[in-house]
């Protein structure tokens, strides 16, 4: 397809689509003329990504262009490939060291990840701002003196497992490496507010069923 029908199709500008292709955030087409070139369905794919990083996400083009150099690294394992996007796309700070309540809380979240086996978390801590916001959010608790310890925790974890479990099963139906690397990017930003938005109608449900209205 030629440029305006890319654009027509991803619904990204002409203009748009051009400085894409000279920040280095899409790919080029299939040049077929000296001043035209042909794309396919994968600049779709890609636009749409792009559209949603930029415009629902507000990512920083900078930042942006890190996450899709993760995506495209073909050096990468599965697991790291489709977790190096989300690692660029949520930069969570350090908990500090020093804070009891942080340190309360890496406890708890190392036996729990330790309970239930979750040997790869182990592993990639090091990297992942996952392992962080959650230590975060369990030192927050801590602060405030609620009871969400490891056990607490766990059947949460294990609900969750289940969730993770439906992903990588739809994940499995996408026909490319990159194109399941930009499912998992796109969900995160345009998926986990469904997921959020499901929970609380979920516990407005269960309330009325348990107390009435």
């Amino acid at each position: 397809m030629r440029l305006a029908e890319l654009s027509e199709r991803s619904g990204v500008s002409a203009a748009s689509i051009k400085h894409y292709l000279r920040e280095g955030l899409l790919p080029p087409g299939r040049r077929v003329g000296t001043t035209t070139s042909d794309y396919d369905e994968g600049h779709v794919r890609r636009l749409r990504l792009i559209r949603a990083l930029i415009q629902v996400g507000k990512v920083p083009v900078a930042t942006v262009r890190e996450v899709l150099r993760h995506m495209d690294d073909d050096s990468l394992g599965r697991t790291i490939r489709l977790g190096a996007g989300l690692w660029a796309l949520a930069q969570e700070p350090e908990p500090d060291p020093e804070d009891e309540a942080v340190a309360v809380a890496r406890r708890e979240v190392d036996k729990l990840l330790e309970a239930e086996g979750w040997s790869a978390a182990r592993q990639l801590r090091p990297l992942s701002p996952s392992y962080r916001s959650l230590i975060a959010a369990v030192a927050t608790l801590v602060r405030l003196e609620f009871p969400w310890d490891a056990d607490h925790l766990a059947h949460y974890a294990r609900l969750m497992r289940q969730v993770a479990s439906r992903d990588l099963d739809f994940l499995e139906t996408v026909p490319s490496e990159s194109a399941k690397a930009e499912t998992v990017v796109a969900a995160a930003l345009l998926f986990e507010p469904v997921l959020k938005a499901l929970h609380r109608l979920a516990q407005e449900e269960e309330s009325a069923r348990r107390y009435g209205l």
